[in-house]
């Protein structure tokens, strides 16, 4: 099955940026991505707002915890509260791996936490990992049953 997958990643350092849309070029699949450098801007995106009123809810979401203006932690505890965007799964995809990071990550409703190798291939093998997992093992809610948009 070849289905398609958008992810909305938010990563405000230009080289993750620049690796990650790398990886999931290799991963093949059907990806589209939209990238937005912080916090305020990924709420924005989620709930359509000002530069984003056409935008569609993503498939998932990899979010890096250490972002300008709203950090990831704060944009994950208002994703899981928020009863239109909860069901989408996001990945916690960071430098960061410090215990309390993780344990917050999960208590708060992350479906999982990676921690971004420093080495590029390994970076390129997780990042099409992830693009495998949601893309071709999971199932994921059909967006049309659960988007409640104005």
């Amino acid at each position: 099955m070849n289905k398609e997958l958008s992810i909305l990643l938010v990563e405000d350092n230009e080289g993750d940026i620049v690796l990650t849309l790398e990886a999931l070029k290799e991963a093949g699949g059907n990806t589209g991505v939209t990238v937005v450098k912080d916090g305020e801007a990924a709420m924005q995106y989620l709930h359509k707002k000002d530069a984003y009123i056409n935008a569609l809810l993503p498939d998932l979401i990899l979010l890096d915890i250490n972002l300008p203006k709203m950090n990831g932690k704060e944009v994950l505890v208002k994703i899981k509260e928020d009863i239109n965007l909860k069901m989408i799964p996001v990945v916690m995809l960071t430098t960061s791996d410090s215990e309390k990071d993780i344990l917050f990550a999960y208590n708060h409703g992350a479906n999982c936490y990676i921690t971004k190798p420093s080495d590029y291939h390994q970076f390129l093998k997780e990042v099409q990992k992830i693009v495998e997992f949601w893309m071709h093992i999971v199932h994921l809610p059909n967006k049309k049953f659960y988007e409640q948009r104005d």
